[in-house]
């Protein structure tokens, strides 16, 4: 049996704070992920807000600055709106954050597969090159995404998930914006393009409650681009995943386990943006278990607290206006300006509607 002081689950961005937080303060931390080459594959926009822009400082990552969102309503108007930030070699962004846990002194496994969970005797059993290591941890954080290992093995309901598929295909003249397409074509969802200097990535999200069939409607958008000349016919990569759209689980500590990142349902129900939550909830985590570990009883009760204060009304407003739209989608009104402005962030009326 090999024992640590904390088990970090997942090393995409949170997990990688975490690790990295925890690791720094000098406790034993192993971080175990079940991808082989870290990052990969992409299921991501790539796109980071400006605030999260010093995480990028220093690191081989930057692809292209975003000056602002062009949001493309049902009746053909746009509206520009302020919303700058960095498109990010995603893979590379979440190798680096590993490897400044490593350097922090924290231990990564990978390819390496959580496979049994005990919380009361704070035992996990990882499968690695083949075998069952055994392993007995203080703190445990659950970084292991929307469809969480952690939260089965720990019986927690599932989180609601919009489904995405995206291209990564050429871009025939440079763009400083990214564009989002609201429509009822994307019930649940929207579509976007997100420019990364000679390329963009070209994609969209959709509840697969009300439409599961995601490559007709964006095969349908590439061929438009395509004939008005913004985009290449090469289909450079394909990807997709799953994103939290719920809002966050109702618990984010159990026991000495703490969920962040996507695991925790902190990603925006509307957006679908997870990074900067990812890092800043990671970072959290990985400060209260060694808080914690130390000897503050409250450590963890308060990393919950603080993820309320920082996260709970975006997220809720989110939430809100999902609910809102839910019963409109494949209806007339789905096709009205004014309804889709109600539920985009770019508009003042998603706002405002929350308020009343």
């Amino acid at each position: 049996m090999k024992s640590v002081d904390v088990l970090v689950v997942g090393l995409g961005p949170g997990g990688a704070s975490a690790a990295g937080r925890a690791a720094a303060a000098g406790l034993d931390v192993l971080a175990v992920d079940r991808r082989r080459v870290l990052g990969e594959p992409v299921q991501c926009a790539e796109f980071i807000p400006t605030p999260m822009s010093r995480y990028a400082r220093g690191l081989p990552v930057r692809q292209q600055a975003i000056t602002g969102m062009t949001s493309i309503l049902p009746s053909g108007k746009t509206h520009r709106s302020g919303f700058p930030g960095l498109m990010i070699d995603r893979a590379e962004f979440d190798r680096a954050l590993a490897r400044q846990a490593q350097e922090n002194g924290a231990e990564l496994w990978h390819p390496a597969r959580l496979t049994a969970l005990d919380p009361l005797r704070q035992q996990a059993s990882v499968r690695k090159d083949g075998r069952e290591v055994l392993l007995r941890y203080r703190a445990l954080v659950a970084a292991d995404g929307p469809h969480s290992t952690v939260a089965a093995h720990l019986g927690l309901p599932p989180l609601r998930m919009l489904l995405t598929r995206q291209y990564t295909v050429p871009l025939i003249r440079p763009h400083h914006d990214t564009l989002i397409w609201l429509s009822d074509d994307y019930p649940g969802g929207y579509a976007w393009l997100f420019p990364k200097g000679d390329v963009a990535n070209l994609g969209l999200g959709l509840d697969p409650g009300l439409q599961r069939n995601m490559k007709t409607p964006l095969d349908d958008l590439h061929r438009r681009l395509v004939d008005q000349g913004t985009v290449g016919a090469e289909v450079l990569r394909r990807t997709g995943g799953a994103i939290p759209v719920g809002g966050p689980r109702r618990h984010l500590r159990e026991g000495s386990t703490l969920f962040v990142g996507d695991a925790a349902g902190l990603t925006h129900p509307i957006t679908g943006a997870g990074i900067a939550a990812a890092v800043i909830s990671g970072e959290h985590a990985g400060a209260a278990v060694a808080a914690w570990l130390a000897g503050d009883s409250d450590a963890l009760e308060d990393y919950e607290e603080d993820m309320q204060d920082q996260f709970a009304t975006a997220l809720e407003r989110a939430v809100e206006r999902r609910q809102t739209l839910q019963n409109l989608w494949r209806t007339p009104a789905a096709l009205r300006d004014d309804t889709q402005r109600r539920g985009w962030i770019a508009f003042d009326e998603y706002y405002e509607a929350a308020t009343t």
